[in-house]
């Protein structure tokens, strides 16, 4: 098999296998133009960095879902507190409604009231 038919990266070169029916292929290290080591170091420092980021983001998922865990708190109780309220108001609304319409049709009965008598009077 010949090396153009797998693409190796400076510093490395492919090599034939020892036994012509081996598909399998060694690699040697040329030191001279080999950086492998600083690439190695380079890789590890990113992988530092993205380790990091990682660390950020379980971070600040962590801070939204205990803020989210808060809002639905409060919510829950605002709604509470509105039911509450709400029932209030419609208890006074029927108790204070019937001593309403009580009212209306006092002020229903004066008003045919004067105008009997205002019609009474009236004919004289």
């Amino acid at each position: 098999m010949a090396s153009g038919a797998y693409g190796s990266r400076e510093g490395l070169t492919a090599r034939p296998a020892a036994s012509s029916s081996s598909s399998e292929i060694s690699l040697q290290i040329d030191p001279i133009t080999a950086d492998l080591d600083d690439h190695i170091l380079g890789l590890r420092g990113q992988v530092r960095k993205l380790r990091g980021v990682a660390q950020e983001i379980q971070s600040e998922a962590k801070y939204q879902n205990d803020f989210i865990s808060q809002l639905q708190m409060t919510l829950t109780k605002a709604q509470a507190g509105v039911k509450n309220n709400m029932r209030r108001i419609n208890k006074k609304i029927i108790q204070n409604g019937s001593n309403h319409l009580v009212h209306v049709i006092l002020f229903a009965l004066g008003c045919f009231f004067v105008v009997y008598l205002v019609s009474k009077f009236s004919r004289r």
